[in-house]
C-alpha cells in the first residue's frame, strides 16, 4: 500500500489521524471478491482507532454495483479497538461496500460533560462549546431536527440553567438528531471491497450427471433429448436439483476412439462427446443425434417443471473436424511441419482431440468467441457451467469471462472441474468461479477429512471457496469404491451431502457401479466411449437411500450452510462425528459415518452440549433421519455402534425433549 501524500495547502484542514486496518473480509487486500448468498447478511469488521482519547464512530457504507446510491449501516465498538457491521444482501449481482470511520465530537463532548456534571463541577464552558456544536449541526440539519437542535442550543447558551441544561444536552433526543446530521470532519475511508452476490443454489444444492445419449433402453445406438425428458422423473425423485449434461456438441470422426479408449473406432462407436466439433457445428451445436434446440428447449422447459436446472459442460477444445481448425487455424498450436498438435497427457494421448493456444496472436478473437458461446446457451435457458480443466486456461481469462458474463446474468454459476494444485484452485476461485471441485474424492480416513475440510469451511477459503464433493465422476472411479462395495457408497455419499452443502454424483452411482480399469481408478467400459442402458431397478442398488438424503437435506435448515460445520470427538478413529447448526439455531443435525466399508464399529462420541444450551443432567432428543429411529439421551457422551452392512451412517436431529412428542423412544 503507498504511503500517504501531505499536500500543504494554506487553509487546509489537517488530514485525518483515524487508522482503519484489518478489514474483514476481504480477500488480498481487496483483490478479488468474496462470495455470499442472496438473502444473506454480511458481517463486516475493521480494527479502527486514533491517538488520544476521542471517541469515534464508524460505518459500513455499501451499494450494488459501482454507479448506485450509497447506504449505511452503523459500526459498533466490540472490543480491543475492534469494531463490526452488518448490512443486507437482498440482490443477486455485485456489491461493493466501504468503511468510514470519524470522530465523534457529540460523543467525547457528551461523555466529558456527564462526568464533570456527576461531580458538580462548573460546566458553563462546556455547555457554550457544545451549544456552538449543536447550532453548526442545526444549520445543515434535516427539516425533522432542526426544531430539537434550535431548542438545544438556546437551553445550553442559558448559563443560569445548567442542570436543566444538561438533561437536555443529554437527552435521547438531541443525541438522535445529532446521529441523523453528524459532521465527519477528519474521516478517513477504506474500500471499496466487493462481494459477488450468487443464488441460493450455489450454496445449496445436489447435483446428477448425465451423458444423455445414455438415457434411453437401447444400448446400440443414442438417446435423444426426447428420452432424457423421460429420465427427469426418476432424477427430480431422487431430489436432484441440477442436472448436468456432458457435452452435447457434435462429435468428430478423425481419430475418434473407440470402445474402452481403443484407437480404432469399430462401426456404430459414437466417440468421445469431449472431442467437440464437426461438419455439423462446434460448440454453438447439438449433436444430431441428440435432437434439434427446440428439442433441447422443450427439455430446459420439462427440468424446470420439474424442479431441475440443467448444467452444461463447457470443454474448450476441439477435434480435428471443428469448423475453428479452418477458419481460426491462429487457435491451435502447430508443430514444426505446420501439423496441428493433439491432447496429450503422457501416457495417455488424445489423438482426437485438439487443445486451444490461448498465446496466440488471435486471442481477442478467441476470448469474444468463448463469451459469445456462453451467453448463446443462456439465451437456450442455461446458466449453470460445469468447466472442463480450467487450470489449463489462463486464469486472467477466466476472471475476465466470468466478470463479463456474470454483469448481465448475475445468476449464472460456473463450476471449476480442477483436480490440480492448491493454490492454482484457490486462485480459480477468486477469480470468479462460483464452486470448485475439491479432493474430496480421495479423502477417506479421519484425519485427512478432518483436516481438510477445517481448511475448507474454517479458514479464509470459506470466502470465496465453494467445495462441490463429487462423490465419483465419469473420469474417476475412486478405489474406495472399487474395494468398498455398497457400503463405501452410502457412507461416502452421506459424507458428501452432508459435509457439504453442495455435492454431486455421476449417474450410476445409484446402481454402485464399480467395475474398473485394473490398477487404475478408471470405469470399466466407460460411457465416455459408449452407448449405456441401465436397469433403473437393479438389485442391490442405493436409489431410495440417496431419496432419503436428499429429502433430509431439503428439511433441515443446518445443512443448507456451508461454513457452520463442527467435528466432535469419538473415540474410534473409523468412527467420525460431525455436526451443522443453522444460523438462527433452532435445527441442530449430528451425523456420525462408519468409513470402514468392511467391518463394523462401536465408540463413544463427545457431544458439545454446552455449546448448544442442553444440560449436562437434561434429557434431549435425538431422531434418527435414515432408520427413522428416536432415542432420549442425557449428557454429552453417547454409545454409537454403526455395522456397514446394514447402517454405515447415522444422521441425527437433536432438539429438545417435549414430553408431548413421546414417541415410544428406543434406549
Amino acid at each position: 500500500m503507498m504511503k500517504p501524500s501531505i499536500e500543504f495547502v494554506p487553509g487546509a484542514a489537517p488530514p485525518s489521524s483515524i487508522i482503519i486496518e484489518t478489514v474483514a473480509p476481504v480477500i488480498d487486500a481487496g483483490r478479488y471478491a468474496v462470495k455470499r448468498e442472496v438473502g444473506d447478511t454480511l458481517q463486516v469488521s475493521a480494527d479502527v482507532f486514533k491517538e488520544g482519547h476521542d471517541q469515534i464512530a464508524a460505518v459500513v457504507r455499501y451499494r450494488l454495483g459501482c454507479e448506485g446510491d450509497w447506504r449505511e449501516a452503523e459500526m459498533h465498538f466490540i472490543d480491543n479497538d475492534r469494531w463490526g457491521g452488518e448490512f443486507p444482501l437482498e440482490q443477486i449481482g455485485r456489491y461493493q461496500f466501504e468503511i468510514e470511520a470519524f470522530p465523534d465530537f457529540y460523543a467525547t463532548w457528551s461523555d466529558e460533560l456527564r462526568k464533570k456534571a456527576d461531580a458538580d463541577f462548573d460546566v458553563t464552558s462546556e455547555l457554550l462549546e457544545g451549544a456552538h456544536f449543536l447550532e453548526r449541526v442545526a444549520r445543515s440539519a434535516a427539516h425533522r431536527d432542526q426544531h430539537v437542535l434550535g431548542d438545544a442550543v438556546a437551553r445550553l447558551s442559558d448559563a443560569q440553567e445548567q442542570k436543566a441544561a444538561v438533561q437536555v444536552a443529554l437527552s435521547a433526543q438531541v443525541a438522535e438528531a445529532v446521529h441523523h446530521n453528524r459532521p465527519r470532519d477528519g474521516a478517513q475511508r477504506v474500500g471499496p471491497f466487493e462481494v459477488v452476490v450468487d443464488p441460493v443454489l450455489a450454496r445449496f444444492a445436489a447435483w446428477y450427471e448425465i451423458f444423455p445419449r445414455s438415457a434411453g433402453t437401447d444400448p446400440s445406438r443414442s438417446a435423444t433429448f426426447h428420452d432424457v425428458i423421460g429420465q427427469l422423473p426418476r432424477i427430480s425423485g431422487m431430489g436432484f436439483d441440477v442436472l448436468y449434461f456432458t457435452p452435447i456438441h457434435p462429435i468428430g470422426t478423425t481419430k475418434r476412439k473407440g470402445k474402452n479408449n481403443t484407437l480404432i473406432a469399430e462401426p456404430g462407436d459414437p466417440g468421445v462427446p469431449y472431442a467437440i466439433g464437426s461438419p455439423e457445428g462446434g460448440h454453438d451445436a447439438f449433436e444430431p443425434s441428440l435432437g434439434t434446440a427446440e428439442d433441447f428447449r422443450a427439455l430446459v422447459d420439462a427440468a424446470g417443471e420439474h424442479g431441475l436446472q440443467i448444467a452444461l459442460d463447457l470443454a474448450i477444445q476441439a477435434s480435428p473436424d471443428h469448423p475453428w481448425v479452418n477458419e481460426h487455424p491462429a487457435w491451435f498450436y502447430h508443430r514444426p511441419d505446420g501439423t496441428i498438435k493433439y491432447a496429450e497427457n503422457p501416457p495417455k494421448k488424445y489423438e482426437d482431440i485438439y487443445p486451444i493456444n490461448f498465446q496466440n496472436e488471435d486471442w481477442q478473437a478467441l476470448w469474444h468467441e468463448l463469451k459469445r458461446i456462453i451467453l448463446h446457451w443462456i439465451d437456450h435457458g442455461v446458466t449453470i457451467f460445469r468447466v472442463d480443466n480450467p487450470h489449463t486456461k489462463p486464469t486472467i481469462f477466466w476472471e475476465w469471462l466470468i466478470g463479463d458474463v456474470k454483469a448481465q446474468h448475475p445468476e449464472a454459476i460456473f463450476l471449476s472441474e480442477a483436480f490440480t494444485r492448491p493454490k492454482v484452485m484457490k486462485a480459480l476461485a477468486k477469480a470468479g468461479f462460483t464452486q470448485s471441485y475439491t479432493y474430496f474424492t480421495w479423502r477417506n480416513f479421519k484425519r485427512e477429512l478432518i483436516e481438510y475440510l477445517t481448511e475448507l469451511t474454517q479458514t479464509e477459503m470459506k470466502e470465496y471457496f465453494r467445495g462441490n464433493f463429487f462423490v465419483n465422476t465419469h473420469d474417476i472411479l475412486p478405489y474406495i469404491l472399487q474395494e468398498g462395495g455398497r457400503p463405501a457408497f452410502q457412507s461416502r455419499v452421506v459424507l458428501a451431502a452432508t459435509l457439504s452443502s453442495l455435492y454431486g454424483i455421476y449417474s450410476g452411482y445409484e446402481l454402485c457401479e464399480n467395475t474398473s480399469v485394473p490398477g487404475k481408478e478408471e470405469y470399466l467400459h466407460s460411457e465416455k466411449y459408449e452407448f449405456k442402458a441401465r436397469d433403473w431397478n437393479a438389485p442391490g442398488n442405493i436409489a431410495d437411500y440417496i431419496s432419503r438424503l436428499n429429502q433430509i437435506r431439503r428439511d433441515h435448515p443446518a445443512l443448507h450452510e456451508y461454513d457452520n460445520l463442527r467435528f466432535y470427538p469419538a473415540d474410534d478413529d473409523n468412527i467420525l462425528c460431525y455436526g451443522k447448526v443453522s444460523p438462527d439455531g433452532d435445527d441442530n443435525v449430528l451425523v456420525v459415518v462408519n468409513l470402514d466399508p468392511f467391518h463394523a464399529h462401536e465408540t463413544m462420541i463427545h457431544l458439545p452440549l454446552d455449546v448448544w444450551g442442553i444440560g449436562w443432567d437434561e434429557q434431549y432428543r435425538a431422531d434418527e433421519l435414515l432408520g427413522g429411529e428416536t432415542y432420549i439421551w442425557t449428557g454429552g457422551d453417547q454409545y454409537v455402534r454403526l455395522d456397514p452392512h446394514q447402517n454405515p451412517a447415522a444422521i441425527y436431529h437433536l432438539r429438545a425433549w417435549l414430553h408431548q412428542d413421546y414417541a415410544e423412544p428406543c434406549f
